[in-house]
């Protein structure tokens, strides 16, 4: 099938004739293409010629035929006609132009038409350097490439009217054709969502499927809204997070950037109970691509204006390099306000920075650049002078420069305890640093506790020494009493030691101060060899006696006894 009869029978026209134009006494007629002039494979459009209101017929001519495609009769009232194309293919793409027949003859060409179809190739890719967060007035590069040698690239702005530009391909150093388009500058007053094709030289009018589109968000408008995060910025491999974007400003919809990439990732707000609007960007679960800084906006709906960027928050993977830190703490963990703290960190491998985080904070962790000393990297946080916020878990990674935001395992868990700072932090911390230090010293209540145990055991020891001192005086008394007519009375006395008698003087002391004890003591002594029973009681009685001597005697007498 020749070309010719291939586009006679796409637009189902048939070739007409047409005479010498009378150029300058007719007006020149336009012409358009409904619903556009890029039309994607196999859908319709109608070309539309309008001319003057006298014409009984118009033509439509395509650039590379000698003669006319199609002759159809006005409309009334007689100033257009419609020429439809049922399926838009390859064949049909290219050039257009149309005229119309008078009583006093032809008119001349109207401006040409591309019309163009698309679909016919893969789609290329768009990208935008740096950020597709523009500030207003700013200006940005689009990128579309493709690894497909296409000659040209098109980029187009979704936007009635606009016309399009085009570039020629060049081959990148990784091997991707693309071509670069500058954009600017940006006013929030406009749209500014872009699509790209990718296109041969011949035909040029056959396009590559459209990219995806890419949408420049006008910023610092509105007010900026809030990033945070509730696992905290330091998360791990598997690990389920999400961002939560707020603002007290009533926006319909949130957008997520990422530095470094033109990812732009949108949802709807929502309105919570407290009157915020907001939105959850899921990133679960989390991989190594995952870390890096992050910024949310708000907007409206059908508006390209966007506010200003939240505060930057950093997302931190751990687990990606293959090493694990030291973290010592100098002088001790327990210090008390007002004192001067360091945390060591150390590694035998090579780190470039080490970054410090605390438990439960959720504000940016600290980093400092390590120093090489002894065969060992290693950096020191200062903590001077130490506040009852300074209280809580510690752990430190390492990281390289060429990627920040991916970090080692993570150290050994260190506490701080802030002395008399329990009512700020909660109990007194259990772990303990790598120090000769522990990480909690001994609590009041602990001190207490001892003091009363080691009391105890030394009443204890006191009253089984004085019970047998008792025994040994009880057998002494025995003795004598079996010898009722001494000798020599005097001198019996005097052979006594001087420290048995005053042990019997005291002891009558006491005695008198309990009379029913002193009885039963008395029954003992008279008994004990004709009552089993009546000496066991009496060795009861006698227990209870002792114990209220030792009860009733002053403790410096009793050490003194010792």
């Amino acid at each position: 099938m020749t070309p010719i009869l291939t586009a006679l029978l796409c637009l189902g026209l048939s070739v007409g004739s047409r005479t010498q134009a009378q150029a300058g006494i007719l007006p020149k007629p336009t012409i358009w293409a409904e619903p556009g002039s890029v039309i994607p494979m196999d859908t319709s459009v109608i070309l539309w010629c309008k001319g003057s209101l006298k014409a009984q017929k118009y033509a439509l001519y395509k650039d590379g035929y000698s003669e006319a495609l199609k002759v159809q009769k006005a409309l009334e009232p007689k100033d257009k006609a419609k020429f439809p194309i049922t399926y838009m293919t390859s064949v049909c793409a290219g050039w257009y132009r149309c005229y119309y027949e008078s009583p006093t003859g032809w008119s001349e060409f109207s401006d040409p038409l591309e019309l163009v179809v698309t679909g016919m190739h893969s789609k290329p890719s768009l990208s935008v350097l740096p950020s597709p967060i523009v500030p207003s007035g700013g200006n940005v590069t689009l990128q579309c490439g493709s690894w497909r040698g296409f000659n040209k690239f098109i980029l187009m702005r979704e936007a009635e009217g606009q016309p399009s530009w085009t570039r020629y391909s060049q081959r990148a150093p990784s091997g991707e054709f693309q071509a670069l388009f500058p954009v600017g500058p940006v006013i929030p007053s406009l749209m500014w969502t872009f699509r790209c094709y990718g296109s041969y030289s011949n035909p040029p009018q056959v396009w590559s499927l459209p990219s995806d589109p890419l949408e420049l968000l006008v910023s610092g408008v509105l007010g900026k809204p809030s990033l945070l995060t509730q696992q905290g910025p330091v998360v791990t491999s598997g690990q389920n997070l999400t961002l939560q974007c707020l603002s007290d400003v009533s926006y319909d919809r949130f957008a997520l950037s990422k530095e470094g990439t033109s990812d732009l990732l949108q949802l709807h707000g929502r309105q919570t109970e407290a009157g915020f609007s907001g939105a959850d960007f899921s990133l679960s679960p989390v991989r190594s691509s995952h870390g890096g800084q992050y910024t949310c906006y708000g907007g409206h709906n059908l508006s390209s204006q966007w506010s200003a960027p939240s505060d930057p928050l950093d997302i931190l993977v751990t687990g990606q390099l293959p090493y694990t830190p030291s973290l010592w703490v100098h002088p001790g963990p327990t210090v008390a306000p007002g004192e001067n703290v360091t945390l060591l960190c150390q590694s035998l491998s090579n780190v470039d920075t080490f970054l410090l985080s605390k438990d439960g904070a959720a504000d940016a962790s600290l980093r400092l650049r390590s120093k090489y000393r002894a065969g060992k990297y290693e950096a020191e946080f200062s903590m001077s002078p130490v506040t009852p916020a300074h209280g809580g878990a510690y752990r430190c990674y390492g990281s390289i420069k060429t990627s920040p935001y991916l970090l080692s395992y993570p150290s050994v868990l260190v506490e701080i305890l802030v002395s008399g700072s329990f009512g700020h932090h909660g109990p007194p911390p259990t772990m303990s640093s790598p120090t000769a230090a522990p990480a909690q010293g001994p609590s009041w209540y602990l001190y207490v506790l001892i003091g009363a145990s080691v009391a105890f055991i030394l009443m204890l020891c006191l009253l089984i020494l004085l019970l047998v001192r008792q025994q040994r005086r009880g057998k002494y008394r025995k003795s004598r009493d079996a010898d009722p007519e001494p000798k020599d009375r005097g001198l019996q006395d005097s052979s006594r030691p001087a420290a048995v008698a005053q042990e019997e003087t005291l002891y009558a002391a006491v005695q008198d101060t309990w009379p029913e004890d002193g009885v039963k003591l008395d029954h003992w002594q008279n008994t004990q060899d004709e009552d089993p029973q009546g000496v066991t009681y009496a060795q009861v009685s006698h227990s209870v006696s002792s114990l209220k001597w030792v009860l009733a005697t002053p403790l410096s007498y009793l050490l003194g006894r010792l």
